[in-house]
């Protein structure tokens, strides 16, 4: 049976490996300052509250106290509130869908090169449980892909649940 300071170590090296060890690759990588520089940077694979859904790739989460904007990575969905613009079509779909996927929940974002864009959002994969959301947006038909490097983990897979939701004409496919 093997002792508890050894589950602890092993508890360590785990979260050590998940967590990819340093975060040297967390500043602002569109130039222009560093935006978030004043929030405090989270933990990978924190699970956080969801407080708001701006649209439907970008949440506010509860981080430490302080309100944060999320911008899902690798995704793109229709324009439901940005000013000065049209709601797009399928816009507001996609807010309802992202809505109805985590309004009220906690989610765990997972973190890939880049932390934050130029607005100081930060960027992330989102999840629900074991639930993808950034994936489960693109199968529903509800986003596009929207690869940009260094943060294209997922490329690949968005890729082929695009191109599956295209072919079913799922969701903004046959709106559109």
């Amino acid at each position: 049976m093997p002792s508890l300071a050894s589950l602890a170590l092993l508890v360590v090296v785990v979260i050590v490996l998940i967590s990819g060890g340093d975060d040297e690759d967390a500043g602002d990588p569109a130039g222009g300052g560093d935006p978030g520089a004043a929030a405090a940077e989270p933990e990978p694979a924190v699970p956080v509250p969801v407080v708001d859904i701006v649209d439907g790739d970008t949440i506010e989460v509860r981080i430490e106290g302080e309100i944060e904007d999320v911008r899902y990575i690798g995704i793109d969905t229709p324009e439901s509130v940005a000013p000065g613009q049209p709601v797009e079509c399928f816009g507001v779909e996609a807010s309802e869908e992202n809505e109805r996927l985590v309004a009220g929940r906690r989610v765990r974002l997972d973190f890939d090169a880049e932390r934050r864009d130029r607005y100081g959002r930060l960027l992330a994969y989102v999840y629900v449980g074991e639930r993808f959301i950034n994936a489960e947006l693109v199968r529903g038909g509800f986003a596009t892909t929207l690869e940009i490097a260094p943060n294209d983990s997922f490329a690949g897979l968005f890729d082929r649940l695009q191109q599956e939701a295209g072919n079913a004409g799922n969701g903004l496919w046959s709106a559109c």
